[in-house]
């Protein structure tokens, strides 16, 4: 999917910004599910970078080379008084706002890392990785090749959660630690594919072969004892319970 975003980006805005803006999202959500708080903080500072230059290309045409210092105030100023006939919102305001609180969140919250005992990083770090799905989301929205729905699908691929120990390949999830037994080897499978969720035959193409057999037993206690999934009668669903069992036993970043 990473490739199809970049391939779609880079029709339009610079190949090498795009590859640059794409790493350092990448990287910031893996350390964030990894549960590196302050690393994602760090990365997202890095993905800032990348989009500001960004906004300078779409705006000017150019930008400011990659290791030297950018300006950001006076670039939020300019893009504040571009043309709103020739440029969408999102690239003079929306956009701009965002990235400038992801830098405020790197380079000052550390100082308010305070005395009331509660470390904010877990908070900072998710504030972090929401916008930089949105603002790469935007990009991609208005700088698309592709059908409408083709990119909304491309789009929701980006914001989706994405288990470092889950993989998909081409529609098949393989969760990457054979020690998982069948209940948490569900809910890590229903985590992954968030509101979407999963039919049974899904979660039965994709469980282990010794899992199948008591399949409907293992979801059954899931939905009904455990409160971690939810059945509408077609799909399954992880609850709010669900995705903290799997948060805070770190079932889809260590094996």
């Amino acid at each position: 999917m990473r490739a199809a975003v970049e391939a779609q980006l880079s029709l339009k805005l610079d190949a090498k910004l795009v590859h640059e803006i794409l790493e350092a999202h990448s990287e910031t959500k893996r350390s964030y599910y990894l549960g590196g708080f302050r690393l994602a903080e760090v990365e997202g500072g890095r993905f800032c970078e990348a989009a500001f230059r960004l906004l300078e290309f779409i705006s000017f045409g150019k930008y400011t080379l990659l290791g030297k210092q950018i300006d950001s105030e006076k670039l939020i100023d300019h893009l504040r008084s571009l043309d709103g006939s020739k440029y969408p919102d999102a690239v003079r305001l929306h956009i701009p706002r965002a990235l400038r609180l992801v830098y405020d969140i790197r380079n000052k919250r550390d100082a308010a890392h305070l005395a009331d005992g509660i470390d904010p990083n877990l908070q900072d770090a998710t504030l972090v990785v929401s916008a930089i799905d949105w603002v790469l989301a935007e990009f991609l929205r208005m700088y698309h090749s592709v059908s409408a729905d083709d990119a909304k699908a491309l789009v929701d691929a980006i914001v989706i959660r994405n288990a470092p120990l889950i993989q998909d390949f081409a529609g098949f999830l393989k969760i990457l630690n054979p020690t998982l037994g069948a209940t948490d080897h569900c809910i890590a499978l229903l985590y992954q594919r968030g509101e979407t969720g999963a039919t049974f035959l899904e979660l039965e193409k994709w469980a282990r072969p010794k899992m199948r057999p008591n399949l409907r037993r293992t979801l059954s206690r899931l939905v009904n004892e455990l409160d971690l999934i939810h059945f509408d009668g077609t799909h399954y669903q992880i609850t709010r319970l669900g995705e903290r069992e799997v948060e805070t036993r770190k079932l889809v970043t260590k094996n």
